[in-house]
């Protein structure tokens, strides 16, 4: 891409995956005009990401060694302070960070752990590794740890940290 010729250049959900993020901020920094916005937003794995918060608290009160694969231990990029700092270091100005709040709401707790029951990510990569034991271990803890709503639905935030900066 051409230097200067963005009005504006966004990265979703990725930022955490990439091996050196400083440099895709610069890059995206490089190729916005001046006044230009540069932004991002990744899912805030330590905090509001509720989804994954109920699964990896239930997974390390069995397995401690589970915490290696949390993405909230993994991913420290995914706040606020990071996030901006990340920014700030690109040279780009007025860097702000705030929230994307989501509400996902389950039908049932068969809708939550159906997702876990796939091959992609962590999560499903751990839950996969159990032995069945140790899956339906896993998924009792969890199942008494969500938060039903009456109507047996589970309500969840799914939360996301956007932070924008100005070339």
């Amino acid at each position: 891409m051409e230097t200067a010729t963005c009005e504006a250049v966004v990265s979703g959900l990725a930022l955490n995956f990439i091996l050196r993020p400083e440099q895709a901020i610069a890059e995206m920094a490089r190729a916005a005009r001046p006044g230009g916005c540069v932004a991002a937003y990744v899912w805030d794995y330590a905090g509001r990401m509720q989804f994954l918060r109920h699964f990896w608290n239930a997974a390390v009160a069995l397995d401690p060694g589970a915490i290696e694969l949390d993405e909230g231990r993994r991913f420290p990029l995914c706040n606020p302070g990071p996030l901006a700092e990340l920014f700030q270091g690109a040279g780009l100005t007025r860097v702000e960070a705030r929230p994307i709040d989501v509400w996902t709401a389950f039908t049932d707790f068969d809708d939550f752990w159906s997702p876990f029951l796939g091959s992609q990510g962590p999560a499903p990569g751990y839950v996969m590794s159990l032995s069945e034991a140790g899956r339906a271990a896993l998924r009792e803890r969890l199942r008494l740890s969500l938060p039903f709503a009456l109507d047996g639905s589970i309500p969840l935030m799914a939360r996301a940290w956007a932070v924008r900066g100005v070339r």
